[in-house]
């Protein structure tokens, strides 16, 4: 649970609001299902509900949200591309084999976004 995040026991199901939209946007963290109710990002579990507020809505800005509420994601993204094009680049220099150098283009994508995903969460995490 972050910082932000406020906990509320299942016993109190009366205040799920009639409104909020069950979405699959947003990271579930284990959670059965998550809601959306504005700018409310609200995960169910078994004995609790975790809600924080986003500061913009992904529903209405989804790049907005990125850059705001999930700048992991886009830094991921960017070390996805830019890790695997130029890993790719040196192998096709190198190889000449094109099977080979997409291989591990695609091999080094996975790595690098996954490793600037993470590390921008830690420091995200961090922060908060």
């Amino acid at each position: 649970m972050s910082r932000d995040e406020i906990e509320v026991p299942k016993e109190l199901r009366e205040f799920m609001l009639d409104r909020a939209e069950e979405t699959v946007l947003g990271e579930k963290n284990g959670a059965n299902k998550q809601y959306r109710y504005g700018n409310l990002h609200i995960r169910e579990y078994d004995d609790k509900f975790l809600v924080h507020t986003d500061r913009v809505d992904p529903r209405k800005d989804p790049l907005g949200h990125l850059v705001f509420d999930a700048p992991e994601v886009l830094i991921g993204l960017a070390c996805a591309i830019f890790g695997g094009s130029q890993i790719a680049k040196n192998f096709q220099n190198k190889n000449k084999s094109k099977s080979l150098s997409t291989g591990a283009g695609l091999l080094s994508s996975i790595i690098s976004g996954y490793m600037g995903y993470v590390t921008t969460k830690k420091i995200k995490n961090y922060l908060e």
